[in-house]
């Protein structure tokens, strides 16, 4: 079941429908979001790397590569009945990354190759920040024996799937095709120079997923009066209990309640997903407090395999 807080707000509004044609087809197509993985750097086995995936009609697009990520996406697409095809490893073809931390991209060399394995017949497509073709390159170097055996002996693989075509992006928009528009923007993670949140069109809805930040004015502003902001998130009360050095490390590098109940107060959007999550002891019943004693809008802890 998935926890939504309704405080002071109308019953959660039908789907918006776009008329852009020039943007996205005249042919109604049906927007999901899925969160594959909701975890941090912690290896909790009821959460895993941080990954989600955006399925538009008949496509998948992937939003960082945490561990885990491909037999989430396999779960996914089982749990729902056939419901998320698009999820089937084989589906898994398009991903946009963050940043380069090791919690968001360990799963990368298995988003390359697991769906090759299980028959991906075309490249991966992955959109990300500077350094990314290095970390693509490195990982192919590191796997080129397996690579090879499978081309060159008895299994008959293709020889298209374990390929990866890299786009290192900036802000603004990235990428678009007749189903959606995706936008980056810079935000603030540390002394990370690179690092994005997205903003993702459709017919139906929009979606902004803000990455690893602390509190950001780009992210607010893409934000506002969005359909879903799915927002990385931690307890204030358990941030208190913690040591000094790693209270310097946080604030500077992620949001806690107290301040994400602030951005959504400002961006107001109609859904907001907390997402990455760190409980520090807090209870989820704990965590929703800190932000809903502040903030009166619908709020949902983000649990892997939600559906929204």
């Amino acid at each position: 079941m998935i926890k939504i807080k309704y405080i002071g707000f109308a019953f959660f509004h039908l789907l918006l429908i776009f008329t852009s044609v020039n943007i996205f087809s005249s042919e109604s197509q049906n927007t999901q979001l899925i969160l594959l993985g909701t975890g941090t750097p912690n290896a909790d086995p009821e959460r895993s790397g941080p990954a989600l995936a955006i399925v538009v009609g008949q496509q998948s697009y992937l939003v960082d590569f945490g561990p885990g990520i491909v037999r989430q996406a396999a779960k996914a697409s089982r749990k729902f009945d056939g419901m998320l095809e698009p999820l089937k490893p084989s589906n898994l073809r398009t991903a946009f990354l963050t940043h380069l931390h090791s919690d968001h991209t360990a799963g990368y060399p298995d988003l390359i190759l697991t769906p090759w394995v299980l028959e991906r017949e075309q490249p991966l497509k992955v959109f990300g920040p500077k350094g990314l073709q290095r970390m693509t390159d490195n990982i192919l170097q590191a796997y080129d024996a397996d690579i090879n055996y499978r081309i060159d002996g008895l299994e008959p693989a293709n020889n298209e799937g374990w390929k990866v075509d890299v786009t290192e992006i900036d802000e603004g928009l990235i990428y678009q095709d007749e189903l959606i528009k995706v936008s980056a923007f810079k935000i603030n993670h540390g002394t990370w120079d690179n690092a994005f949140g997205y903003k993702f069109e459709t017919a139906d809805k929009t979606i902004v997923v803000s990455g690893d930040t602390r509190p950001s004015k780009k992210l607010i502003e893409a934000s506002k009066n969005v359909d879903i902001l799915v927002h990385e998130v931690y307890s204030q009360d358990g941030f208190n209990r913690r040591s000094e050095i790693w209270q310097e490390y946080h604030s500077t590098h992620h949001t806690s309640t107290v301040e994400l109940a602030s951005i959504a107060n400002q961006a107001q959007p109609e859904l907001l997903i907390l997402n990455h999550i760190l409980f520090w002891g807090a209870s989820e019943d704990e965590l929703l407090g800190e932000i809903t004693e502040r903030y009166n809008g619908k709020v949902s802890l983000g649990s892997d395999l939600n559906i929204y």
